[in-house]
């Protein structure tokens, strides 16, 4: 399997951080792919990087949600990065517009930069998108470059949501929001083909049932390949298979 994105470099794995990573192994993950925060999240995440460069891959981005007057600062900090370092994409970044809306427009104006970058450097990039996919897909068409493409990270949208972000060339990131019961995942994923799908916890966040409300971690994947499989009425194994596929063809590019 291929984790898409967890915070594997995360506080919340301070004291077994080795184990939780012995865990995933052990549970048949192949690569684990970090999305980035902010400055401060770089090191711990390079430093992962360093210690298992096959295995825990980089991006490198600038998190809506850390975004603030200063952001051009942080901005420059990533291009430094991109000059001296090897990232799998751009991310995570994107608009959220449920936490906080005061830089709604530094946001907007970081974002557009970002995917200006991911060109520059030929990456994908990694979106964060709450309660703003309709903001961030006008972003999108208002970039306005079709080679552009990524992931929408945690999608939780509608079956139209779902088919737009197919329609952009972006991939569909499920994670355990697919588990949960009232989640409307199960109202999406049987209407659209499996190869436009990829897995990821978003660890330490977003646990799935019956872990729900706990501490995420990579090996929980297993719980989403499984619901995924549920809902399409195909094996895990296939849904492992097929989305595994996707996720290599991404960084093979």
């Amino acid at each position: 399997m291929i984790e898409t994105h967890a915070h594997i470099y995360s506080d919340d794995y301070v004291e077994d951080r080795d184990q939780m990573l012995e865990r995933a192994w052990a549970a048949g993950i192949k690569q684990i792919w970090m999305p980035n925060c902010d400055h401060t999240t770089i090191e711990p995440m390079m430093a992962l990087a360093d210690q298992y460069p096959d295995q825990c891959l980089p991006m490198i981005g600038l998190h809506p949600c850390y975004v603030k007057e200063d952001f051009e600062n942080e901005l420059s900090i990533i291009e430094n990065w991109l000059e001296k370092r090897k990232f799998i994409a751009i991310g995570e970044i994107g608009m959220d517009l449920f936490w906080d809306k005061t830089f709604v427009k530094q946001q907007e104006e970081a974002f557009l930069y970002q995917c200006k970058l991911a060109r520059k450097h030929n990456l994908w990039i990694d979106i964060h998108s709450r309660n703003a996919f309709a903001e961030t897909v006008a972003l999108i068409e208002k970039f306005a470059d079709p080679a552009l493409t990524g992931i929408f990270h945690c999608f939780t949208g509608t079956l139209e949501e779902a088919q737009k972000t197919i329609e952009l060339g972006f991939k569909i990131g499920v994670g355990g929001v697919a588990t949960f019961k009232n989640g409307g995942l199960d109202k999406v994923l049987p209407f659209i083909d499996l190869e436009h799908v990829v897995l990821e916890t978003d660890s330490p966040y977003l646990a799935p049932v019956p872990y729900r409300g706990k501490r995420n971690e990579v090996a929980y994947i297993d719980l989403v390949a499984q619901r995924v499989g549920d809902l399409k009425a195909i094996s895990k194994e296939e849904v492992i298979s097929v989305t595994s596929q996707t996720a290599l063809a991404m960084i093979a590019a």
